[in-house]
């Protein structure tokens, strides 16, 4: 598989740039991808790539050969995937409204949440225009959870999600220590609190997706600041210093999830950028389907190579096309003379 420059990147004088791996993760003959809603890389990069389809979750190697799958009949509805860096994975089943943790192979170790039983916290319990609306409160774990992320201390942090409005934070055997947020555009509020990851300083840094916007909390969940320079913020990962954000596709005309029409059509892209939020990269054109654009780009991963990996819900590309691609890889580099940062 060769690696190709992106023909619409923007590079700014720090001279960094990404060219994508074209075909990248070959399935076996009648696989399909559907969405990867999930993503990530443990200690030996294998890329463990979570779905919508008959194989939940699908394996394989940083070249991309196939290595296996596992979970087939156990998730209701894909969402987060996080591998820990004592490698274990965990699943935010949506559509149960649990979080899970397993070994790398599949084995199931812990299960938080009620299997079947969402949180009461008003949410008419269907997606679409004006739906998060309908949450009147915070509740309890889990109401639609949707990503997990671990701290320094081992404390998890789980974003809840499409039917709730708030960050849990627990214990690492499992015990709630606290929740915050609730529905509301005000700091420390939550539409639809998507991905986050957790700084090695304990910031908790939180998409909040239908709000546009990154919040940035204290490891106890005070407000510090927020990134507002964005439009569906859905997946965030941190390495080393710079944070990598998607940001999914948007069409004029469209209700978004809080009842507001979109007065443009905005593609999908994925920016780079550096810890106080300046953009440092930025890809992802009109066609969806172009190599290095997304037709939404929902979470993202990085290797310990610096290798980033961006999966992909694909909406708009079935209803265009009627083909799937499911994820793509790209290579970190340099511009010629730039200084690398």
């Amino acid at each position: 598989m060769a690696a190709t420059k992106i023909g619409n990147l923007e590079q700014w004088s720090e001279g960094l740039g990404y060219e994508v791996v074209e075909g990248w993760g070959k399935l076996p003959e009648g696989w399909e991808y559907g969405d990867v809603t999930g993503v990530g890389a443990d200690s030996e990069d294998r890329v463990y790539v979570f779905t919508r389809s008959a194989h939940p979750v699908i394996v394989f190697d940083r070249d991309g050969r196939f290595l296996g799958s596992w979970g087939e009949g156990t998730i209701r509805r894909a969402h987060g995937l996080t591998v820990t860096p004592d490698d274990m994975v965990w699943l935010t089943d949506e559509g149960d409204h649990t979080v899970r943790k397993y070994t790398r192979d599949g084995r199931l170790l812990q299960t938080l949440g009620t299997p079947g039983q969402p949180a009461d916290t008003g949410y008419a319990g269907a997606s679409g225009p004006g739906c998060l609306l309908t949450i009147r409160r915070g509740g309890g774990p889990f109401h639609r959870p949707t990503k997990v992320a671990v701290a320094p201390s081992g404390d998890l942090y789980i974003t809840d999600g499409y039917g709730n409005a708030q960050v849990h934070r627990f214990s690492a055997a499992g015990l709630l220590l606290q929740s915050w947020g609730g529905p509301g555009e005000g700091p420390g509020q939550f539409m639809l609190p998507h991905g986050l990851f957790v700084h090695p300083d304990g910031r908790v840094f939180v998409c909040d997706r239908e709000n546009n916007r990154i919040q940035i909390f204290s490891p106890a969940g005070k407000f510090l600041t927020a990134w507002t320079d964005l439009l569906r913020p859905a997946g965030i990962a941190l390495h080393g210093d710079l944070v990598y954000v998607g940001e999914l596709y948007a069409a004029k005309g469209e209700v978004d999830m809080v009842g507001r029409t979109m007065a443009e059509t905005h593609p999908s892209q994925v920016t780079v950028r550096d810890l106080t939020g300046k953009v440092l990269a930025r890809w992802g054109g009109p066609d969806p389907l172009a190599p290095g654009s997304f037709t939404s780009a929902h979470e993202l991963c990085v290797d310990r190579q610096g290798d980033l990996y961006v999966g992909e819900i694909d909406r708009l590309a079935r209803t265009r096309t009627g083909r799937h691609r499911g994820i793509q890889k790209f290579i970190r580099g340099f511009c010629a003379g730039a200084q690398k940062l």
